[in-house]
C-alpha cells in the first residue's frame, strides 16, 4: 500500500493500476496480473518512478504496445511501466519528425505521408512503438529502424537525461545498445527525405496488402515469434519441420505463415511458451539450427 501511495503521488491515481490483466496490453491477448501498471504522462514521471523503484528495490519492466510481449499466466511481481498511450507526441520540422516513444509506428508512417515525406513506408503496419522499435531495431520489407534514427534521448542507468547519437546506438539484427545497458528510450528523431504523396501512399497500401495477405492478422500473435537464423528463415525451417498448424492447448503454429505463433483459441501464455519451446526443439533436433525467440517473455509462467 506504501509503494501504490508513492506511485499515486508521482503519477496520478487515475495512472496506477493493481492487479492489472496483461492480457489486455500485449497483442497475444495473453498473461497473468502485473501487481502495478503504470501509464505516465511526461518524461519527468518515468524517471522519478524508475527512481523510487530502485530505491525501493521493486522489479520494473518498461512496455510499448505489447506488440512483443508475452507475460506469464501468474502475472508480473513488480511495477510495468506503458510508454505508449500517454507519451505520443509527434512534430515535424522539415525532414526530421521527433516523437516521443510512445508514439505509434503506424501514427508516425501516416504523419510522414501527409507531409510528403518517405522512408518509413516500412513502418507503417508494425504494431509496435518508436520506443521498442528503436530499442530492437525494428525492421520489415527491406527497411530498418537504423536506416532512418539519428538520435535518441534516453533515461540512463544512473537516472539521467542524455542524447544518445544513431552511430553510438549499437543496432544490429533486433538488437541495440538500450537492449543490453538498462537505457529507457524518451523520445527519437528519425530522419526522412522529401517525396510524393500519392507515391507513398501507394508504397505503404502495397506493404498492407502483403501482410494481409500473407501473414495470419486475423489472430492475436505478436509477430515474427522467432529471430532469423543466420543463412535461413525461421518460418521456412518450421514448415519444413511439419509442424505447420502444430498445436499446443489454444496456440498454433499459423498455417498461413508458419513464422506465427498465433492465439488461436484463448490460449494461455504456458500454451504459446511450451509451443515455441517445443518447435525450436524439434526444429534443432531435424536441422541442427537453434531458433530464438524474438519475443520478450517476463513474469511467472
Amino acid at each position: 500500500m506504501d509503494l501504490y501511495q508513492e506511485l499515486c503521488g508521482i503519477l496520478g491515481e487515475e495512472n496506477v493500476f493493481t492487479k492489472e490483466p496483461m492480457s489486455r496490453h500485449t497483442t497475444f491477448r495473453a498473461g497473468g496480473p502485473a501487481d502495478f501498471f503504470v501509464t505516465p504522462e511526461k518524461e519527468g514521471q518515468v524517471r522519478k518512478t524508475l527512481s523510487l523503484l530502485k530505491e525501493a528495490q521493486v522489479p520494473r519492466y518498461i512496455m510499448g504496445n505489447g506488440s512483443n510481449l508475452l507475460v506469464g499466466d501468474r502475472g508480473y511481481r513488480g511495477v510495468i511501466l506503458q510508454i505508449c498511450k500517454k507519451m505520443n507526441r509527434i512534430r515535424i520540422q522539415d525532414t526530421v519528425i521527433q516523437a516521443q516513444a510512445g508514439a505509434l509506428l503506424s501514427k508516425i508512417a501516416a504523419e510522414a505521408q501527409a507531409k510528403g515525406l518517405t522512408g518509413f513506408e516500412f513502418a507503417s503496419g508494425i504494431p509496435g512503438s518508436l520506443g521498442g522499435a528503436a530499442m530492437m531495431n525494428a525492421g520489415a520489407y527491406g527497411g530498418e529502424m537504423k536506416q532512418v534514427l539519428i538520435q535518441a534521448q534516453i533515461l540512463n542507468a544512473s537516472g539521467e537525461i542524455e542524447d544518445v547519437l544513431a552511430e553510438e546506438m549499437e543496432l544490429g539484427y533486433r538488437s541495440s545498445v538500450f537492449s543490453r545497458n538498462g537505457g529507457v528510450i524518451l523520445s527519437a528523431s528519425i530522419q526522412l527525405e522529401p517525396g510524393d504523396p500519392p507515391a507513398i501512399q501507394s508504397r505503404m497500401e502495397e506493404l498492407k496488402f502483403l501482410r494481409t495477405s500473407k501473414q495470419p492478422l486475423e489472430y492475436p500473435s505478436a509477430g515474427s515469434t522467432f529471430k532469423r537464423p543466420e543463412g535461413y528463415f525461421a518460418g521456412k525451417l518450421i514448415q519444413d519441420a511439419g509442424l505447420r498448424g502444430f498445436q499446443v492447448g489454444g496456440a498454433q503454429v499459423s498455417e498461413k505463415h508458419c513464422g506465427f505463433v498465433i492465439n488461436k483459441d484463448q490460449a494461455t501464455a504456458m500454451d504459446i511458451r511450451s509451443l515455441m519451446e517445443q518447435v525450436s526443439e524439434k526444429v534443432y533436433a531435424q536441422f541442427g539450427v537453434r531458433l530464438e525467440p524474438e519475443v520478450k517473455l517476463i513474469g511467472e509462467f
